[in-house]
């Protein structure tokens, strides 16, 4: 038997940056996202050898060890290694060895949510062969503690529990790991218009989130007004990109994008640079109303919202940049896990 899973990758449309601590103790965050046709995906094939054997085909990586656990931390795939501890720690010795091969549709710190949806995606495919007793809940919650808590990875908690739950998404985040997932339910037209217009591209540049998140949380407990506020507004911003999808004013979304980008720069330094300046103006001079960097910022992916018929010529300007404009559709399922 073969045991797969797929989770599907997130665009970020508004109250980015809220769903990290400590600002979402202190002052709850949220975060409107939506998920999309590009996916993280994991397989588990039981070996009779007791060897654990990790391919990340995307990054043309392998790893074999012998299965003796915990598995050394040493900074190869540790986040593959980093699942297997933790559902070994939580429920203890595996059937046998096995082979575990990833594939992310997308790179490494490109601001799709890669790395947490990659860990909803392994843990997907251990749940699928272990029968583990998981809900969406639990799943995504694992998840975020392993990234947060056994990697002591920075960032946030939205991209766990859009890749577990899939569809548009509207997110509350409250002291004490609470998180409140409000699946919006928008007319198939107002999502269709939104994905005619939603411009998503590739910079072809990555970026270590860790440090930009690492300086927002320290803004954060050294009560840096300037960027406390700013997450205020983002926050403000969550809720209106919410009424616009309901009611169906799409084209208010750029503005309200381009607010929330002016507002996420003044959170911590890094998130923009000349180069995604450029690329910003070149889009707006085209013809986009609106965008924004995903993620936590620094390069990696950008979406433009172009009204109208604009898209062609955004497209065109972008293309002198040297990037990749990449085709998806909004998708409404989460994390799926099947044997074979």
């Amino acid at each position: 038997m073969i045991y797969r899973s797929k989770a599907p990758l997130r665009i970020g449309l508004a109250g980015g940056g809220t769903d990290v601590s400590p600002y979402s103790d202190l002052y709850g965050g949220a975060i409107l996202n939506a998920t999309i046709s590009l996916y993280a995906r994991a397989s588990i094939e039981p070996l009779t050898e007791n060897k654990v054997i990790f391919e990340s085909a995307d990054r043309r990586e392998s790893l074999s060890y012998d299965a003796v656990y915990p598995l050394p931390l040493d900074g190869k795939l540790d986040i593959l290694k980093g699942v297997v501890n933790r559902i070994f720690k939580d429920y203890g010795a595996f059937p046998s060895g096995f082979r575990l091969t990833t594939y992310v549709d997308a790179p490494p710190g490109s601001g799709l949510g890669t790395s947490s949806t990659l860990v909803v995606g392994v843990v997907g495919a251990f749940a699928e062969w272990l029968k583990l007793p998981l809900g969406e809940y639990d799943l995504a919650h694992l998840a975020y503690s392993i990234e947060r808590e056994d990697l002591q990875q920075a960032g946030g908690k939205q991209d766990q529990y859009a890749a577990t739950f899939g569809g548009v998404n509207f997110m509350e985040f409250y002291a004490g790991d609470k998180v409140i997932v409000n699946p919006l339910r928008i007319k198939d037209v107002y999502l269709h218009e939104l994905e005619n217009n939603l411009v998503l591209f590739y910079t072809s540049t990555s970026r270590l989130s860790s440090s930009i998140i690492s300086e927002q949380q320290k803004n954060v407990t050294d009560k840096n007004d300037d960027s406390i506020a700013a997450m205020h507004h983002l926050k403000e911003q969550a809720v209106m990109m919410k009424e616009a999808l309901l009611r169906g004013t799409i084209d208010k979304i750029g503005e309200i994008l381009d607010y929330g980008f002016e507002q996420k720069k003044k959170m911590a330094k890094g998130i923009s640079n000349s180069q995604l300046d450029e690329i910003y103006e070149a889009a707006r001079k085209a013809g986009a109303s609106g965008g924004k960097i995903s993620g936590a910022g620094g390069g990696g992916f950008m979406i433009f919202y172009c009204p109208k018929n604009t898209r062609f010529a955004v497209v065109d300007a972008l293309n002198k940049f040297g990037g990749d404009v990449k085709r998806y559709h909004f998708t409404n399922n989460g994390v799926q896990t099947w044997s074979i």
